[in-house]
This record gives C-alpha cells, sequence and structure tokens, in this order.
C-alpha cells in the first residue's frame, strides 16, 4: 500500500468577535398621558382638556359627566377637588367647591369616582386639580399611592411653587404620578427653567395673572408670544387655561399651545342642571362645539 501523506490541518478560523448586546429597558406600557399626546402629535391635533369640579352639580353625576366629556372629545380631564379656599378660582368655581363640599364632596369622592369611571374607561386620562393642604394631610404616598390605584394620571397642585415641589414629585413618580406644573405670566426665566426641566405629563401655562374664568383679560396674542417662547424649551407638552370659554377662544389659543383647558363655562353650564341626566346632557352639548372648533382649526 502506498503511503499517502495526510493533509495538513486546517486551524479553525476564529469566529468573529460579536459586539456585547446592549440592554434596553422599555416601560411595561407608556402612561396614559404622554400616549394621548403622542397620538395628538401623530394626528395633527390639539388636545381639549375640560375641567369640572368633582360633586358638583351633584356626587352622583361626577362619573356620569366624565363619560359624557369623554364621549364628546375631551382628551384629558382635569377632576376639580373641592376644597374650603381655592385662592387660585374665580366665583364661579368657589362657589362649585363650596357645593361640593356642602354635599360630601372631597379628595375620597374624588378618588372612588376615577375608580368607577376606570370601570368602563381605561383610557381616557385623568387629571386631579386642587390644592396641596388635602394632599398634606393625608401624606404625600398614602395620597399618590390612593390615587394611582384608582386610575388617576396626574395632579396638578395650583399652591406648590416648583422650588418646594422635590419631595412630592418623587413620591408622585414612584406611583406612576405626573405633577403638573404651572408656569404663568410673570415666572422668570429662571423658574421657566426649573419647569421645563421637572415638568411631566404636561406644563400647564396660565394664560394672564389673576384667577380662573376672568376671559375678559384674555389677550391671545400676548399669550401665543408667550407660549411660543416656552414650547421651545419644554420637554413635554404646553396647554393653555384661564379665560377661554367657546370654540373660538379655544382655537384662538390652540394656535400655539398643545392644546387647551376649560373649566369655569363649563362648570356654569352645569349648576343648573336639574339631574344626572341633564348634567350628562350639558357636559356633552357643552364640549362638543369646542371639539369640532379646534378640529377646523386644525384641519384648516
Amino acid at each position: 500500500m502506498a503511503f499517502r501523506p495526510r493533509p495538513p490541518r486546517r486551524r479553525p478560523q476564529a469566529r468573529p468577535r460579536r459586539a456585547p448586546e446592549r440592554t434596553i429597558h422599555l416601560p411595561t406600557r407608556m402612561n396614559r398621558l404622554d400616549a394621548r399626546f403622542a397620538r395628538l402629535a401623530a394626528d395633527g391635533r390639539k388636545a381639549l382638556i375640560p375641567f369640572f369640579t368633582a360633586g358638583d352639580p351633584s356626587l352622583e353625576a361626577t362619573v356620569p359627566v366624565m363619560h359624557a366629556l369623554a364621549a364628546a372629545g375631551a382628551d384629558v380631564i382635569e377632576l376639580g377637588v373641592p376644597f374650603s379656599d381655592p385662592m387660585a378660582d374665580g366665583p364661579t368655581i368657589q362657589r362649585s367647591s363650596e357645593r361640593a363640599l356642602a354635599r360630601g364632596g372631597g379628595p375620597r369622592h374624588v378618588i372612588e369616582a376615577v375608580r368607577v369611571f376606570r370601570e368602563r374607561d381605561a383610557d381616557t386620562p385623568v387629571v386631579l386639580m386642587g390644592y396641596l393642604n388635602p394632599v398634606e394631610i393625608r401624606g404625600a404616598d398614602a395620597f399618590a399611592a390612593a390615587a394611582a390605584g384608582a386610575g388617576v394620571d396626574g395632579v396638578l397642585l395650583v399652591d406648590l411653587p416648583p422650588e418646594e415641589s422635590a419631595e412630592l414629585r418623587e413620591a408622585f413618580s414612584a406611583h406612576g404620578l405626573a405633577l403638573i406644573l404651572l408656569a404663568s405670566p410673570t415666572s422668570d426665566a429662571a423658574r421657566l427653567e426649573r419647569l421645563c426641566a421637572d415638568a411631566a405629563g404636561y406644563l400647564y401655562y396660565v394664560s394672564f395673572a389673576g384667577v380662573t374664568g376672568a376671559s375678559e383679560r384674555l389677550d391671545t396674542q400676548a399669550a401665543g408670544e408667550r407660549l411660543r417662547a416656552i414650547r421651545a424649551r419644554a420637554g413635554v407638552p404646553v396647554v393653555a387655561g384661564f379665560g377661554i370659554r367657546d370654540a373660538a377662544g379655544a382655537a384662538a389659543m390652540a394656535q400655539e399651545a398643545d392644546g387647551v383647558v376649560v373649566g369655569s363655562a363649563l362648570v356654569a353650564a352645569l349648576a343648573e342642571a336639574g339631574d344626572t341626566a341633564e348634567a350628562a346632557r350639558r357636559a356633552a352639548d357643552f364640549l362638543a362645539p369646542l371639539r369640532a372648533g379646534l378640529d377646523a382649526a386644525g384641519a384648516g
């Protein structure tokens, strides 16, 4: 048998080294506020955010009115927490708070109303709007846990200075709640810088210095210039409120804002309701023209 030399052994080629995989931490779900504003931006639409006081015109009407507003085109619902000293509010909302408190309204009713609302509506964001005292009485962590557990998405505290908000913001954030902050025409550059850096959910721009409902003080041109400057710096949507009463005012303010808040005019319309069904009907009748006006302005 002839000898056949063995062919040289081939050295195995080294496999190319794979770059270490990046670990990407994705949230389990986008919160309702971020999801809603992202959808509005994708559709080129403006947010319509109605406010009314929980417990007025009746405790029984709170949830039906919330559903009526959502069906009529509300993108976010701001639910007022009745308070005995609503210093930032004009007479219409002050009287509304007084009526709700006289009926037994308060934080407990508000949170339970949101819980019941969530049984049928899992998508519409709900923000509680009120004052610091009821939160401090309950404790920030306990309040945040109860609110988030009921399905609340954010909390706006009118009398909380941004310079003193860090502790509350941490407590709320731990429970997935956005602490909504307020900017105003009198906010100086340093405060605006802080507000834009700390804002979550959306930033609420108060369109004039004063109390809610004083529509005669609304200067849409001056507010628009201020809104442009704030939106250029804020990392969240900026919505405008105070003094907006109808479709024309909403459309004018929305030109430079990501959305508008309407409160006193809706509260006044609801105050005349004789029963729950009428309250829900009044809510829908009030909001539908504003929704149509905003959409028409956006389409144009």
